[in-house]
């Protein structure tokens, strides 16, 4: 069953919480963090990405970038800007986007959960990402980054957090500025803590990595490294659940910089062997069933409709992203291995189509394809099996925002 714990959270003073909130790391370039904090001495993005402090030239994982959160963490705790929660607490999250809300707990799990796949995973994850957060992590002493779990609901504690919710004040409430709405409440009540830790290991006997599959390894990783010798807090790392009804993932699209020797014309002829091909024109196409793809190439749009026999009905070969893979990318692209191949680029549903329109037109791209987004129980059942989906193949929205709740690993 899940052990999950309350945590002294670091976390802003309440009228410093819009402003120190920021964007998770890792879906920004150090070029768009530097704009993204600029102007703002209190993003977190100074702690996250501070390269933006330091020279433009700097490699981003040289010891000094390190060094350089590790100044800026304890800046933020001399100036007041973040201050140490006086007893372990449980947190509860809520996002809102286009008038769609989430609602979860910030706790810490157990690194074990992890290590004995109580925590189940569905990515494999790369050693210099998950080296990048090492670093981080045993330099600032932080866990920055939260790692969004989901679990198949329980209506006690849905029923928990509603109460709760609507009974007790909340400590921040902010809309950010792309105009995702953010709030937290405290539980600080010893019997509400309580009650909190029993529901989860009661009913609920495992938890998914949705998203944060670097920081939990590196994490686990981090633990591991101190050969015996554990902080306490190393044993837990950051994590926020959802339940999985109220979750949604996003579509994940491709784009490939080249056409394998191809033209437009010898493309769609090859593509005809395992897909209806419709032309769709200048109007953007976008997926609306399983099996359906769309394709864009020389400011036309194409309908894929996988034909029956081409794909196999097991978890991990029904998912579009194993169809492109098995009838597009490899054979006809010559995309063996889509986290390694440099040819091709990913990006996530929330960016919309035309932002693979624009990259085809501008002649970075030459063809781009959107795709039917991978669900929940998919995603459960790939787990289930101890699968391992295909690279870049769930995207989530909204995204937790780093800064509000951070779990530091040293007393």
């Amino acid at each position: 069953m899940a052990i999950i714990q309350p945590f002294k959270a670091l976390r802003p003073q309440p009228q410093y919480s819009k402003f120190v909130a920021s964007k998770p790391y890792d879906v920004l370039s150090s070029a768009e963090a530097k704009i993204e904090a600029q102007g703002n001495p209190h993003s977190f993005l100074h702690i996250t990405k501070s390269e933006i402090d330091l020279s433009e030239n700097i490699d981003v994982h040289a010891p000094e970038v390190y060094e350089q959160a590790k100044q800026n963490l304890n800046a933020f705790i001399k100036r007041e800007v973040l201050f140490r929660e006086s007893k372990p607490c449980y947190y509860i999250y809520r996002l809102i986007m286009n008038g769609k809300s989430q609602t979860g707990i910030v706790c810490t799990s157990a690194v074990d959960d992890y290590d004995n796949n109580i925590i189940k995973k569905h990515e494999f994850t790369r050693p210099d990402k998950e080296q990048d957060r090492i670093n981080h992590i045993t330099k600032t002493g932080a866990q920055t980054g939260n790692v969004f779990l989901a679990y198949r609901n329980v209506n006690d504690i849905d029923a928990f957090v509603e109460q709760w919710t609507h009974t007790k004040a909340p400590v921040y409430d902010f809309v950010a500025d792309d105009g995702i709405a953010h709030t937290i409440w405290i539980v600080n009540d010893d019997t509400a803590i309580n009650t909190i830790s029993n529901l989860f290991q009661q009913q609920v006997p495992v938890t998914y990595i949705a998203d944060g599959h670097h920081r939990a390894a590196s994490a686990a990783k981090v633990r591991k490294s101190f050969n015996g010798n554990i902080p306490q807090g190393a044993n837990f790392f950051l994590t926020t659940l959802f339940p999985a009804n109220q979750l949604a993932i996003l579509d994940y699209n491709r784009l490939i910089t080249d056409l394998n020797n191809h033209n437009e014309e010898s493309l769609l002829t090859a593509l005809q062997k395992n897909f209806t091909v419709l032309l769709k024109g200048k109007k953007a196409f976008k997926p609306t069933k399983p099996h359906q793809m769309g394709m864009y190439i020389n400011e036309n749009w194409y309908e894929l409709n996988a034909l029956p026999g081409s794909f196999t009905t097991d978890p991990i070969g029904i998912l579009d992203v194993s169809i492109l893979q098995q009838n597009i990318l490899e054979p006809i692209f010559n995309i063996v291995d889509q986290r390694t191949d440099k040819r091709i680029d990913f990006v996530g549903g929330i960016r919309g189509m035309e932002a693979l329109e624009a990259r085809v037109n501008s002649g970075e791209m030459k063809v781009a394809f959107s795709l039917y987004p991978v669900t929940m129980d998919q995603l459960f059942a790939i787990a289930d099996n101890n699968e391992i989906m295909p690279p870049k193949s769930t995207w989530f929205e909204p995204k937790l925002r780093d800064g509000l709740l951070t779990h530091l690993i040293y007393e």
